[in-house]
């Protein structure tokens, strides 16, 4: 005899449930929100607005006379600045954090994306919904011959990805504007890697470049007035060539505005033999590691001063343009000169200086503070002589275009008499028997010598980023499907009523926002009508929406 056990059964305890780390959870919903859309669309935002400063303030990078004069002007205001990195935005620490998030804000939103795009491209058009005429767009094709071979042939002729399931047609089309949005995104963050790569490996130098062997430019760091490293980029690191100008080719409207420059230079690279170059404003130099490009160009004119004694020194000074018509504004400093002739010493005190004005075209008469024209029509150089200490030995930084005013100020340079302009050949005694003559110009021309490895990827990148932007813009995703009902009509719990005429069911589904869409589904009806029957009766759904593309 069998005993069943009729006892109630006892209920399991519920199963406990699993308590996540609250420090995992954070880390996880802050992932899940920085690799947002939106959060990538705000830091790119945020980038465009901490690179304000940097357009507005003036950069040590770039121009760093420019942030002395800021310091000196606005003292109080420059100092909170620098402390904030104002004066170096692009390298400051918080503008970094918002390129490094934005970078790992793009690539977190683009893998998971990438990864469901490449799925659906692999996969084939879903099958079609039992109730077609719930779709959007529908129709109804009467008397069509044609079987589901035929209708997938029109498909496949207009470039939709089609599937073909006993009697239905499945097709899709549209996966261009994902490909573009994943182009796009892509691209921003090639850009990213560009700008990455020219701010660790790449450098630029501005140099000023006077004709005549004397003054050739060989590419180290030292020989810049102003220069930018990278982070990665040591001054042995620059490529090795030398650079001499031998001649400037300008010509200007009559109106003053410039036409033509065309520099002519000897190069000299390691391993080559020299060779002549020629390159303009919009066709730089092309060097092995570096480009030179041309900014603009001036005049530097030619003084001889003789001294008391009958010694004479000859100084090519360019003097920097200060406006449209290249007026030049220098200074040519003497301190070598009036030295003892028995014992070959200088004196400080008697040390000689000429700051002016050059004029590529004077006028007839004076004032003499503005050139008439760029070309060297009528040249003439204004120059206000000084006698005394020039301050050159007292080991203060200072610059070699402008006479130290500090000298002038406490008493230590004296003004030589009167200014005088003087033309070419021309020759001005001073008080104490000795003379300058100003003995003509030589030109000389602004370079900016780069180097920019993530130049190439960033070009690139762009043009992708305009593709991957049309792409997204005008692709729009849709699916139509075909349903044939061999010797009848559908019913609507799907079933054919008996008859001889063979029926076909079609709907449509625009999966974005595509006004044009019941247009293009009209047409595509059309053509397929036209290929195996004589009549067709569509409707669209309530809430449908008809329109061009």
């Amino acid at each position: 005899m069998a005993i069943v056990d009729d006892r109630p059964a006892t209920p399991s305890p519920p199963t406990p449930r699993r308590r996540s780390n609250p420090v995992l959870a954070l880390l996880r919903n802050s992932w899940r929100q920085l690799t947002s859309m939106r959060t990538a669309l705000v830091l790119l935002f945020l980038l465009a607005v901490a690179a304000v400063p940097g357009s507005v303030l003036p950069q040590r990078g770039v121009n760093p006379e420019d942030v002395d004069d800021f310091f000196v002007e606005n003292p109080d205001l420059a100092r909170v600045l620098d402390r904030i990195g104002g004066f170096e935005v692009f390298g400051s620490i918080w503008f970094s954090a918002i390129y490094l998030l934005l970078f790992t804000s793009l690539v977190g939103c683009i893998v998971p994306r990438l990864r469901d795009h490449v799925r659906a491209l692999r996969s084939v058009p879903p099958a079609a919904p039992k109730r077609l005429e719930r779709l959007p767009q529908h129709a109804v094709l009467t008397d069509h011959d044609g079987g589901p071979e035929a209708i997938a042939a029109v498909l496949r002729r207009r470039r939709w990805r089609v599937m073909v399931r006993d009697n239905e047609v499945s097709a899709e089309k549209g996966y261009l504007k994902e490909t573009g949005n994943l182009l796009f995104h892509t691209s921003m963050i090639a850009v990213l890697i560009g700008v990455a790569l020219g701010s660790w490996y790449g450098w630029s130098g501005n140099r000023l470049l006077v004709a005549g062997a004397d003054n050739a430019f060989c590419n180290t760091q030292f020989q810049y007035a102003e220069s930018k490293f990278g982070a990665r980029v040591q001054s042995p690191d620059l490529p090795p060539f030398c650079m001499t100008l031998e001649e400037f080719e300008a010509r200007f409207l009559e109106s003053g505005q410039p036409e033509f420059y065309n520099a002519t230079v000897t190069v000299t690279e390691e391993g080559r033999q020299p060779r002549r170059e020629e390159f303009s404003v919009n066709s730089p130099l092309r060097l092995d590691g570096a480009n030179a490009y041309l900014l603009g160009h001036g005049y530097a004119p030619i003084i001889r001063y003789t001294d008391r004694n009958g010694d004479s020194q000859t100084s090519t000074v360019p003097f920097l343009t200060t406006d449209n018509t290249l007026t030049g504004e220098g200074v040519a400093l003497f301190p070598d000169v009036n030295a003892d002739p028995a014992t070959g010493k200088r004196n400080p005190d008697l040390q000689v200086a000429f700051e002016g004005l050059y004029l590529p075209t004077a006028p007839d008469a004076p004032p003499y503070v503005r050139s008439q024209h760029p070309t060297e029509r009528n040249p003439g150089v204004f120059l206000i002589g000084y006698r005394g200490n020039l301050g050159v030995d007292a080991g203060i930084p200072g610059s070699v275009y402008r006479l130290d005013q500090r000298q002038v100020d406490n008493g230590k340079l004296t003004q030589l008499g009167d200014a005088k302009l003087l033309r070419p050949g021309e020759k001005w005694t001073l008080d104490d028997g000795s003379s300058v003559e100003f003995l003509g110009t030589e030109p000389f021309i602004t370079l900016s010598v780069r180097y920019d490895p993530g130049s190439t990827l960033m070009l690139v990148s762009c043009g992708v980023l305009l593709v991957g932007l049309m792409g997204s813009l005008f692709g729009r995703r849709r699916r139509v499907w075909f349903r044939v009902v061999p010797g009848g009509a559908p019913d609507p719990d799907g079933a054919s009523t008996t008859g001889g005429s063979s029926l076909v069911e079609a709907g449509g589904l625009p999966r974005t926002e595509y006004p044009g869409f019941a247009a293009e589904f009209t047409q595509l009806v059309d053509e397929i009508q036209g290929t195996g029957g004589a009549g067709a009766d569509g409707r669209a759904a309530p809430g449908s929406r008809e329109g061009t593309e």
